[in-house]
């Protein structure tokens, strides 16, 4: 059996809460992440979902830590990086990235898509074969911007648009592992769709290893392999993606209900799909 790609072993992350007044003080604090446990395997895609505030953001960003802990382990193909320096994290940002929420202010604009995609490059000092323009222009290509409008920048490009480019600079140093903090949660229904389907194109292509973010359970169910559901910084269950797609609304809910998709019982003149019609 192969070792997983990620290991989270009771990670937590905590704020202080400052009260109010003149003289703030700290007292006491959020916990935000209030230790989870999880591992992802090489190619594979877990979904995180939970409702606002649960914490599942703040765990994606401890995990690549952009936050730092506040306890537990981060172990990244088989390495403890915890308690690694900004400096040290440096290398491996090429194998962690990150696709943020809101695909217009997560990228800088000031600048092209050509230079906000070339960013990756020249962080990480990297010259790819046949030049930065050259492979900047094959991403666009590849996630199904049109190369052409590498000078153009992202105000005149539409949500769905704009979300590719992220999705481009995330994938330009072609990493293991990506963190998708809602990616198609800012986005019309009717392109949702189509950036999940590029998200499994490219996660197929390039062997990538998805962390999926959200708070519809619909959208998790599509795209991952296990979800993990999480509830005021814990996680309460975890399970392959068959079963009730009202399981996290539901007061009857128990484990089949996460792991096994009900089938239509008529009731009366009706019929309803739960394990449970009764």
């Amino acid at each position: 059996m192969t070792e997983p790609i990620l290991e989270i072993q009771n990670l937590k992350k905590s704020f202080p809460l400052a009260s109010q007044g003149i003289f703030s003080r700290t007292k006491g604090e959020n916990k935000a992440v209030n230790g989870i446990s999880l591992s992802l395997n090489a190619g594979e895609t877990l979904g995180l979902v939970g409702e606002s505030g649960c914490g599942k953001s703040t765990a994606g960003r401890t995990i690549l830590k952009l936050y730092e802990p506040t306890d537990g382990k981060i172990l990244f193909e088989g390495e403890d990086i915890t308690n690694y320096s900004p400096s040290k994290m440096k290398p491996l940002r090429t194998k962690m990235q990150m696709i943020f929420q809101d695909p217009y202010s997560s990228l800088n604009p000031r600048h092209t898509v050509g230079a906000i995609i070339a960013a990756s490059f020249e962080i990480q000092g990297v010259t790819p074969e046949g030049g930065v323009k050259k492979s900047v222009k094959e991403l666009m290509d590849r996630v199904g911007l049109n190369p052409e409008h590498y000078n153009r920048y992202p105000h005149e490009f539409s949500g769905g648009q704009r979300q590719r480019i992220g999705i481009a600079r995330s994938i330009a140093l072609k990493p293991k592992f990506i963190v998708c903090d809602e990616p198609v949660s800012a986005l019309d229904v009717s392109i949702q769709a189509q950036v999940i389907n590029l998200l499994e194109d490219l996660r197929d292509d390039f062997g990538l290893s998805y962390l999926f973010i959200a708070h519809d359970l619909s959208v998790v169910q599509h795209i991952s392999d296990r979800v993990a559901v999480m509830y005021l910084g814990k996680i309460v269950e975890l399970a392959p993606t068959v079963g009730c797609v009202f399981n996290t609304r539901c007061w009857k809910a128990t484990g089949e209900c996460f792991t096994t998709e009900p089938t239509l019982h008529k009731i009366g003149s009706s019929e309803v799909a739960c394990h449970f019609p009764e």
